[in-house]
C-alpha cells in the first residue's frame, strides 16, 4: 500500500506535468509557433517517438518538462537572424548571443514567420499562461470531486472529548514526565471512564453548544459532585465526576493574566477533570457554487507560502541539519509529496485515508494543492518560469502602446535574453532549494496527523 501511495503521487506528478506542457503545446501550434519538442521530464530521453515536426518523450529526471519552440529570443536589432555574431565583450553578452543562436539555429527557410517572438503580445500571453492555467484548472476539478462527492469539515454545535489525561501532576513536575507514576491521583474524566471520542450532552443538567461551554461548566465546580450526559455510540450515559481544585492565573477580559500590586500574577480556584474537549466536525457535500471559495482559500494559502519561502527555507536546512522541527506548512519536494502519500495509503497516520473514499478524498486534495503550487509558482516574474516571459511580453506591449501614444517609431520586439543572467542565477537557486528539501524530506520529514 505505501507503494501504491508513491506510485499513485508519481502518476499525478506525470499527469500534471505533461497536462502543463499541453497547456503551452496547444496555443502555440494554434498561433502557427513551430514547436520542435515537448518533452516530460529533464535528463537522458527514455522514450520518444516523431510525429509531423514535434518530437514527443519521456526523460529520466520527473522534475519538470518543457516544449521547444523556434525563436523563443528576437536578435538584436540591425543583426541578420541567419548570421548571428557571438559578442566578446563580456560573458553575459556572449551568454545573451549565444542563446539567441541556439534560439534562431532551427529555424529553417519558411519557418521566418513561425518564430514565437514574432507572435502578438495577447498571444504570447496566451502561449505563456497556457501551462499554469492548466494547472489551475486541474486543481479545480480535483478539488470539485472532492467538494461535491466527498465533501467538506463542517463544524457542528457541541463538544466532543479530544483526549483524556491519566493523572493529576503538578504543572511544576509536568514539564518532561512521559508517564504517570503510580503514586499520582487519577483524573476524575479517567476515573469516570470517559473516553476520546465521546459527545459532550450536558453538564449538571445544563446542555453543551460548543467547547468552550465545557470550560465554562466545570471551572467553578471544584470540590463538586457533578453529572455529565454523553452520547457513545449513538447511545446516552450519565458518569458522575468531582472536579479537582486547581489554580490558574487569571485573566482580564481580553484574555491577558491580571497581575497584583506586588507584580505576581493573580491566581483563581478552578475545577479540573482532566479532558480537552474539541467542536464536532462532520463532512457534507457541498454544491458547486461552494467550489470558487474552497479554491480561492487554497490559493491564498499557496501564495503564503510561496511569497515565505526564502524564509521557510532557512527552517528546513535549520531542522535538516540540525534539531530543528519542520514547519507542517511549510513546502515540500516530490519525495515528501510521495513520503507522504505512502505513509497515509499503508494506514501509518491515523484519521487520514481510513476509508477508501476517504483516501482518494486525500490522494486528489494532495494532487490539488501540488497543482495550485505550480500555477501560483509558475507565475513568479522572473526567468525560467513562465511568469519572466509573460513580462517579457507585457513590457513589450507597454514600450508599444507607449510608443504610438507618442507618435514615436515602434520600438521592436522587446530581448528577453537580456534577462537570461536573472534566469541563470534563479535557476541556480531553483536548484540548490530543490536539492535541500529533497534532502529534509528525506532525513527530516514531515509529520502529518500528530
Amino acid at each position: 500500500m505505501y507503494l501504491l501511495g508513491v506510485l499513485a503521487v508519481a502518476l499525478g506528478i506525470g499527469v500534471s506535468i505533461g497536462l502543463h506542457e499541453i497547456g503551452h503545446l496547444v496555443p502555440a501550434k494554434r498561433f502557427g509557433v513551430k514547436v520542435t519538442q515537448y518533452m516530460v521530464g529533464f535528463g537522458p530521453t527514455i522514450w520518444s517517438r516523431r510525429r509531423g515536426e514535434t518530437e514527443y518523450g519521456v526523460k529520466a529526471i520527473p522534475l519538470g518538462g518543457y516544449i521547444r519552440m523556434i525563436g523563443m529570443f528576437p536578435p538584436r536589432p540591425g543583426d541578420d537572424p541567419g548570421k548571428l555574431r557571438v559578442s566578446s565583450t563580456g560573458r553575459f553578452s556572449q551568454l545573451m548571443d549565444e542563446a539567441r543562436q541556439a534560439s534562431l539555429e532551427e529555424v529553417r527557410p519558411g519557418d521566418e514567420d513561425r518564430v514565437f517572438y514574432k507572435l502578438s503580445v495577447p498571444r504570447k500571453v496566451t502561449v505563456m499562461l497556457g501551462g499554469p492555467v492548466m494547472n489551475l484548472l486541474i486543481a479545480v476539478v480535483l478539488l470539485t470531486g472532492v467538494v461535491t462527492l466527498y465533501g467538506t469539515p463542517v463544524a457542528q454545535q457541541g463538544a466532543v472529548v479530544a483526549s483524556v489525561s491519566q493523572c493529576v501532576v503538578p504543572a511544576s513536575q509536568a514539564a518532561g514526565k512521559q508517564a504517570c507514576d503510580a503514586t499520582d491521583p487519577r483524573t476524575p474524566a479517567y476515573e469516570a471512564g470517559l473516553r476520546p471520542g465521546d459527545e459532550i450532552v450536558s453538564v449538571d443538567g445544563h446542555a453543551m453548544k460548543s467547547n468552550a461551554d465545557v470550560g465554562e461548566a466545570i471551572r467553578p465546580r471544584a470540590g463538586q459532585a457533578t453529572t455529565m450526559v454523553i452520547r457513545r455510540d449513538g447511545r446516552e450515559q450519565t458518569l458522575t465526576l468531582t472536579p479537582v481544585r486547581n489554580l490558574l492565573p487569571k485573566l482580564d477580559a481580553d484574555g491577558v493574566p491580571v497581575t497584583g500590586s506586588d507584580g505576581r500574577t493573580a491566581m483563581v480556584e478552578s475545577g479540573f477533570i482532566g479532558i480537552s474537549s474539541a467542536t464536532p466536525v462532520t463532512l457534507e457535500r457541498q454544491p458547486v457554487t461552494a467550489v470558487p471559495a474552497v479554491v480561492g482559500k487554497g490559493l491564498e494559502a499557496t501564495a503564503a507560502v510561496v511569497l515565505r519561502v526564502p524564509q521557510k527555507m532557512v527552517g528546513i536546512a535549520q531542522a535538516a541539519f540540525g534539531s530543528g522541527e519542520r514547519d507542517p506548512n511549510g513546502p515540500v519536494s516530490v519525495v515528501g509529496v510521495g513520503r507522504i502519500a505512502g505513509e497515509v495509503t499503508s494506514g501509518q497516520v491515523q484519521g487520514f485515508g481510513d476509508t477508501p473514499g476517504s483516501l482518494l478524498a486525500f490522494l486528489a486534495s494532495l494532487m490539488a494543492s501540488l497543482n495550485l503550487a505550480l500555477f501560483v509558482f509558475n507565475l513568479v516574474p522572473l526567468l525560467p518560469l513562465d511568469g519572466g516571459h509573460v513580462a517579457g511580453a507585457l513590457w513589450e506591449g507597454v514600450k508599444r502602446l507607449r510608443a504610438r501614444l507618442l507618435h514615436r517609431p515602434d520600438p521592436g520586439f522587446v530581448d528577453v535574453a537580456k534577462a537570461l543572467p536573472i534566469a541563470y542565477a534563479m535557476s541556480s537557486v531553483l536548484i540548490v532549494m530543490s536539492a535541500l528539501l529533497i534532502y529534509a524530506d528525506i532525513v527530516k520529514p514531515i509529520r502529518i496527523g500528530g
